[in-house]
């Protein structure tokens, strides 16, 4: 088995509330400095900076997973991961379709800037991806499972947009095998206890990204075992 360091919730410049700062190309120089061996973008609502993420990767022994978080209709938060780029495309036009439009103000809410594989900002995104979707917390797992990814709840007991703060228990018989622990939260509920167990940054700023500090056990480097260990 192998110990792999990990940083699971990292937001670009593309989510509204983290700093212009975390392009794509940043956040995994970060990640290098910091030895991470994996990292995982997962914007607000969008996968559409993923791409140069992943790019920006193959300059470093870093493994890069495309995700997103996602905001349910009852506006849960959602990690959802995916083996490969097309797979988190496909989610990210659904989800497109699912959100609630309500145009970006960046003087309120912040930019929402847009990278491509060069490291140059190529856009910026109209709507504002902090609203939540259509999409309900029940089928968010099914729907990610269709599609190749693997859904996480967002830091299961934060006091805002999680599912124990906003549904106050994990509904039962889902499919969630695992659950993101928040470190400053209130007390988990006993039987959220019961789901295997990351934590992450979710990092807003650079500085703020994990140092080596968590671990996964994997059978072999790669995305497929690393989803899988969250099955």
């Amino acid at each position: 088995m192998l110990d792999l360091s990990y940083d699971l919730h990292i937001h670009s410049c593309l989510s509204p509330c983290a700093d212009d700062d975390m392009t794509p190309a940043n956040i995994i120089g970060m990640a290098a400095v910091k030895k991470l061996d994996v990292v995982a973008l997962t914007d607000h609502n969008s996968c559409k900076n993923c791409e140069a993420f992943i790019e920006k990767a193959k300059e470093f022994d870093i493994i890069a997973i495309p995700g997103m978080e996602l905001t349910t209709s009852e506006e849960v938060h959602v990690l959802v991961y995916f083996e490969n780029l097309d797979s988190a495309m496909e989610f990210d036009s659904l989800v497109s379709e699912k959100l609630i439009k309500t145009k970006n103000n960046p003087t309120i809410f912040g930019n929402q800037i847009l990278y491509n594989t060069q490291d140059k900002e190529s856009g910026r995104e109209e709507y504002l991806l902090s609203q939540a979707t259509t999409i309900s917390f029940n089928n968010v797992y099914d729907i990610a499972k269709k599609m190749g990814g693997v859904a996480v709840p967002a830091h299961c007991n934060k006091e805002s947009n999680s599912v124990q703060a906003m549904l106050g228990f994990m509904p039962p018989g889902l499919g969630y095998s695992t659950i993101e622990i928040f470190d400053k939260g209130m007390p988990l509920n006993e039987k959220a206890k019961n789901y295997k167990q990351i934590k992450n940054s979710d990092a807003h700023f650079l500085e703020q990204i994990s140092e080596p500090v968590n671990f996964m056990k994997v059978n072999e480097r790669s995305i497929r075992d690393i989803l899988s260990s969250l099955k």
